[in-house]
Order: structure tokens, then sequence, then C-alpha cells
């Protein structure tokens, strides 16, 4: 059994909004967890225990090489975002053959196509940044995305080389 100490802090926000699902993610440390307000105390119970599960099993469960993503990850929201990206996950996929990467906000998982393994850092880099906005900026592609997402070093230049890789090589947008 872990030690109670060690467990991070579980928040529960009950929305009106919210009629069917319940969704969980790890914010600053905790696991916060969305549900509908007219949830009973027992369904609710039910829901943040089956939640909170999931959460854990997600960000405890590694594959090769998503471990050194992740990491990747982490570092350029600290030095580039300022922190402001919320992600429970980032890992590699093989099942994206028109997209480079993606993004639900609401679970704070992030894949990254693994067609994208040989490219050079900076282009996995600018990838990265601009999922890991879409964690803190959910209203699609506008100027303040931008402002962000372009803090990727090379951003213009990643944008070029990914349209050459994708119009004489690989697939993806």
């Amino acid at each position: 059994m872990a030690d109670r100490s060690t467990l991070p802090e579980i928040q529960v926000i009950r929305s009106t909004r919210r009629t069917r699902t319940v969704s969980g993610r790890i914010v600053d440390g905790r696991i916060v967890v969305r549900i509908p307000a007219r949830l009973t105390a027992e369904q609710e119970a039910e829901a943040v225990a089956d939640i909170v599960a999931k959460v854990r099993r997600r960000s405890t469960s590694v594959h090769t090489g998503d471990s050194e993503l992740e990491a990747r990850a982490l570092e350029l929201n600290k030095r580039l975002l300022e922190g402001r990206a919320t992600f429970s996950s980032v890992r590699w996929v093989g099942n994206q053959t028109r997209r480079w990467g993606s993004c639900s906000p609401d679970t704070g998982e992030i894949r990254i196509t693994d067609r994208l393994r040989e490219v050079p850092g900076y282009v996995l880099d600018a990838v990265l940044v601009h999922e890991l906005t879409h964690t803190f900026i959910h209203s699609g592609h506008d100027a303040s995305f931008w402002e962000w997402a372009d803090r990727a070093p090379h951003a213009e230049r990643a944008k070029g080389y990914l349209e050459a890789y994708q119009r004489f090589g690989g697939t993806g947008e």
C-alpha cells in the first residue's frame, strides 16, 4: 500500500454544464476531477475512484521513448511557456497519419506521430510546443495561440520543414 503522504491531492469540481461525462487530469501536482453536479454522493465516489485510477495508470505507464518525450515537453513548458501547459501524458503514437500531433485538452493527453522520431530537434520541439499550447489556449489557432506556439526556437523554420516533409515524403498537417 502506498504511503498516503505521497499520493496526490484530489480536487472534485461539480459542474452544472457537465451532464454525463467525468474527466480527470493532473494539474499542479493534484488530480482534478470534473463531474456533473447532479451526481449523488455515492455516484460521485464511484466516478472519482474510476477516473483517479485511470489518471494514475496513464501517468505511470511509460512506453519506450515516451519518458524522454515527456521530459522534453516538461522542459519546454517550463522554459518557453512559463509552466502554463497542463498535461497528463505525452507519448509517441503510430496511428496518426494525417497529423503531426494531437492534444485532448480535457484529459491533458498529447500524442505525437512516430513519423517525427527522426526529425531535427527544433522540429520536434515546435510540434510539442504547439500541442502544449493547446492545453491552455483552447480557442483554435487564433493570434494569441500563435503568440505562445511560436515561442519554440526556429518555429517558422520548423513549419517550413514540416511542409516540405509532408509534400516530399511524409504526410501530416
